[in-house]
């Protein structure tokens, strides 16, 4: 059973999560920092890491593009972990399936909450045209408020649960469905990796890529090491380009950037 502390301080990583999917000023959204945060404060941040880290390779590619919302990691991040390290002790494979429902509950409640700060909107420039400038501040706090709840209310719903409820539906769940949701699993994340892939695919980036891949089966190799080698391509890289490239002098640049005003 969690104290009301616990409870207290789950709810308000859930709203702080909740604000920042609009900020992205700490990145208290991003799956890793929600569910170590929650892993933390349900006294198992090991499992917070790693659930944390499974579920952002497949939130990696997710992104808001123009008027497209797109699933909300926040209270997928929050809501899952709670079931993963909490009393129920979900297997990271059973986190991640119900990870993808509640992201998908949480971008119809985005949605819903824009719909609602566009009308805050309104009565804001209502305010300005009268002089009253004090009204900007308090509706930009009041949008906030209504983001940080949108993942607040659902996270205190999934809190009242029973744990025993959460087990039995664990345990009632046939053996091709576990392997199948651990299966689903890995194939989600693959997929956000893919996405960004997709979309960083150049032809100067492939050998980097190409590279990449053969180290990583290299199991000697650990994830330090792996970093450090990618650090040092990529001062070699900086470091050949700046030796390839001619000196520009003040007409160069201003040439670019007309060239540049010249494409927007």
């Amino acid at each position: 059973m969690m104290s009301v502390t616990v409870i207290i301080a789950i709810l308000v990583v859930a709203f702080l999560a909740g604000m920042d999917g609009i900020l992205d000023e700490w990145e208290f959204q991003q799956p890793l920092v929600a569910c170590t945060l929650i892993g933390w404060l349900l006294g198992d941040v090991t499992t917070g890491v790693l659930f944390g880290g499974s579920l952002q390779m497949i939130t990696i590619g997710w992104m808001n593009i123009g008027a497209a919302v797109a699933p909300d990691t926040a209270l997928a991040a929050v809501g899952a972990a709670i079931w993963v390290c909490g009393p129920a002790h979900l297997t990271v494979a059973e986190g991640l399936a119900i990870a993808i429902p509640l992201a998908l509950i949480g971008q119809g409640l985005t949605v819903i909450v824009r719909r609602l700060v566009v009308k805050l909107v309104h009565y804001a420039e209502r305010s300005v045209r009268q002089g009253n400038l004090n009204v900007i501040t308090r509706v930009h706090l009041l949008s906030l408020t209504l983001q940080g709840l949108r993942v607040v209310i659902p996270t205190a719903l999934i809190l009242l649960v029973p744990t025993t409820l959460m087990q039995t539906f664990k345990a009632g769940l046939p053996h091709n469905v576990v392997m199948g949701l651990a299966v689903a699993g890995g194939l989600l994340a693959v997929v956000g990796y893919a996405i960004v892939v997709n979309m960083m695919a150049t032809k100067w980036l492939w050998p980097f890529f190409i590279l990449g891949v053969v180290l990583a089966a290299i199991t000697a190799l650990n994830m330090i090491a792996l970093g450090l080698i990618g650090l040092a391509l990529a001062i070699i890289y900086v470091q050949l380009q700046s030796q390839t490239r001619p000196p520009s002098g003040p007409d160069d640049e201003m040439d670019e950037l007309d060239r540049e005003l010249e494409d927007l």
